[in-house]
């Protein structure tokens, strides 16, 4: 097969699969169809077990990420209130969640897919002028991640909110940037109200 074609049908198998099937995966299968002497049942039978098995680790990861993204976004909408929730929820929608579900699965990266079913969301934010978002906590109650949300207001430009994690890798002390979203000049309510 022309090594331009070949290369052609791997795009086309990694668009019209929406990803499910990785271009690596798909010039794999490509390249051993070609070959002649690599047409054996047990070398197809354990190309297709392998990918059953990475199929099914990324199925895990993947609800993994979805649960934990739909308890994120209600923890959130949470926090901010009625006073602050419909004022950032649309910025937060389109600015901040898309950079939590990277970390999210980054987090589920490093799991193996049996511990994954132990981590959990915390189920309370923080109030008042506290930062706690939520937490992800692993075996007994040990924060794995923290998402927080901080306050800033940098002279002569109103109130932010900086959006932000830390890990357990550095004993929470490094601020990972997710963003920030501009409140106003006047100074934003307490966080749950």
């Amino acid at each position: 097969m022309p090594n331009w074609l070949r290369k052609s049908l791997v795009i086309i198998i990694s668009i019209l699969t929406f990803g499910m099937v990785s271009p690596h995966q798909a010039s794999g299968f490509l390249s051993l169809e070609t070959r002649n002497g690599d047409k054996s049942g047990n070398v197809q039978a354990s190309i297709i077990e392998s990918e059953e098995i990475e199929t099914e680790e990324e199925d895990l990861r993947a609800s993994f990420v979805d649960r934990v993204m739909k308890e994120a976004e209600q923890q959130s909408l949470e926090k901010f209130g009625a006073r602050i929730g419909p004022v950032i929820e649309d910025e937060f929608r389109q600015l901040i969640l898309p950079n939590i579900e990277t970390v999210i699965a980054s987090v589920a990266e490093q799991f193996p897919e049996e511990e994954l079913t132990s981590l959990a969301i915390t189920e309370v934010p923080g109030g008042g002028l506290s930062e706690k978002i939520f937490h992800i906590v692993g075996e007994g109650n040990k924060d794995i991640i923290r998402f927080h949300v901080r306050r800033d207001r940098p002279p002569h430009e109103g109130y932010w909110f900086n959006f932000h994690y830390h890990t357990h890798h550095d004993q929470f002390q490094t601020h990972y940037e997710l963003g920030s979203i501009f409140w106003a000049k006047n100074t934003p309510p307490k966080w749950m109200t």
